[in-house]
């Protein structure tokens, strides 16, 4: 299955860009105009500390110094955009527990990598190479806004799988179907070798897919877009409820758009 592609979108707030021609006739306050006069001068060199002009009557204050810049986080950002995921817990599935845990780079690089390089993966997610490659593919997820959260698939206490949780309706991906608000998306490789064949991509694709529906509410449908000629992926996705909704040309790839939806999940 295919990685998460990065780009900017309309705003995830609105989805809408803002209107330069909606404008108002306003009278700027006398204190910011105080202020801006103020600023030209510090830029000019003739301005003594930085001092926001208060209101009449009001102690003058010390403006407060820009934060400094904190490093880059090690574990995915998570800003709201896909319900703070690091908090869904664990799930019980009917192979054992099952939790998706953000993942930590300093921790979980080396074993990414190592899935990454296995043959069957390689063919479809293209991040074969040292661990160089796998990192700039996380990176621009965990240093991004949290539409995209990399994920281990942790079963029964053992790292055996890696996905990744996106929010589709702000990916690349919007443009080549009707996407809706809050369309949820899922990428999944299964990264050990013992827990194939045996039916667990199935079962945790349904279970990772209840779990954006429980905790999105908001979410009316979780999507994938496995290679059209994945046909052991696209066979998972048919046993875990979800339904082949279209085929899409995708940069790279033909893909098959599935499909699990909210009103249907009882049924499927």
């Amino acid at each position: 299955m295919s990685r998460a592609e990065a780009a900017s979108v309309p705003d995830p707030a609105t989805g809408s860009e803002p209107d330069s021609e909606d404008t108002l006739d306003l009278r700027l306050p006398d204190g910011f105009l105080a202020l801006c006069a103020q600023e030209e001068a510090r830029r000019n060199g003739t301005a003594g500390p930085s001092l926001v002009r208060p209101p009449a009557g009001a102690a003058a204050t010390p403006t407060t110094p820009p934060a400094a810049p904190t490093a880059p986080s090690a574990l995915a950002r998570d800003d709201g955009l896909l319900g703070h995921l690091a908090d869904w817990g664990p799930t019980t599935t009917p192979a054992g527990v099952f939790h998706l845990v953000p993942v930590r780079l300093g921790h979980d690089l080396a074993l990414l990598a190592r899935w990454m390089n296995d043959p069957t993966v390689a063919l479809f997610w293209d991040l074969a190479g040292d661990e160089v490659v796998t990192e700039r593919h996380l990176r621009p997820q965990l240093d991004g806004d949290g539409r995209s959260v990399p994920c281990l698939g942790v079963l029964d206490g053992t790292p055996m799988s890696y996905w990744e949780i996106y929010r589709a309706d702000l990916d690349p991906l919007a443009r080549h179907y009707p996407a809706r608000p809050q369309d949820t998306g899922i990428h999944l490789l299964i990264g050990e070798v013992s827990a194939r064949g045996r039916g667990l991509g199935s079962t945790l694709l349904r279970a990772v897919a209840d779990l954006v529906l429980d905790r999105r509410p908001t979410c009316a449908r979780v999507v994938a877009e496995p290679d059209l000629c994945n046909t052991p992926s696209i066979a998972a996705f048919l046993n875990a409820g979800f339904r082949l909704s279209a085929e899409v040309d995708l940069p790279g790839k033909r893909a098959a758009l599935m499909v699990r939806e909210r009103t249907l999940r009882h049924l499927l």
